[in-house]
């Protein structure tokens, strides 16, 4: 189909689609960036390899893959104009996202309890970049948040419908873009301490 076709309206649809997925795209690519980093610093003499991801890293991942579940059922409500079903998928998914950035405060802790700080004198690189990646995914699930905040809301105004939900699929999408990335980078970390 030519991007040029349609309504105005699906023009603008096209447009605010197309600009979401050259976001991801960058964003992609900056994490694609952290993970090069960390693999290539896996040559230096301090590198840790015997790194154990904390517990409450384990729980975020189901939590946030039973996040998109619960939001992939809102937008099935909404098609079946089931708007009460709709509300309540939707703030069951924004409750598991909160729950999910308290587990990654949790994993935090399980680290600093271990001794392994950020930075200082008991830091370690290995960790460190652990801190970062968790850190630079946790603010882009704190986006997703205000996203769905804000759907939540235009929800309670009505503003969505079967066939008028183009701000619900774009904060879908980005959830669901940040769901994968936190299970990609999870798996990642988990069993590159097996694969160097």
């Amino acid at each position: 189909m030519d991007l040029t076709e349609g309504t105005a309206q699906e023009k603008l649809a096209r447009s605010k689609k197309m600009m979401l997925w050259f976001g991801i795209g960058s964003l992609i690519m900056s994490f694609a960036a952290l993970i090069s980093a960390f693999i290539v610093s896996r040559t230096r003499e301090d590198w840790l390899t015997d790194f154990q991801l904390p517990r409450a890293f384990t729980i975020s991942v189901f939590i946030i893959l039973i996040s998109s579940v619960s939001l992939i059922l809102a937008k099935t409500a909404l098609k079946q104009n089931k708007l009460k079903l709709v509300t309540l998928w939707l703030v069951l998914t924004l409750v598991l996202g909160i729950m999910f950035v308290y587990s990654q405060l949790a994993g935090f802790s399980e680290f600093i309890q271990s001794g392994l700080y950020f930075t200082g004198p008991t830091s370690n690189v290995t960790i460190s970049f652990i801190y970062i990646i968790a850190i630079a995914h946790l603010l882009h699930v704190i986006a997703g948040l205000i996203c769905l905040v804000v759907v939540i809301y235009n929800h309670y105004k009505q503003k969505y419908n079967a066939h008028n939900m183009l701000g619900f699929e774009l904060a879908a999408n980005f959830w669901h873009f940040v769901d994968i990335l936190w299970l990609a980078l999870f798996l990642f970390l988990y069993f590159f301490r097996y694969i160097i």
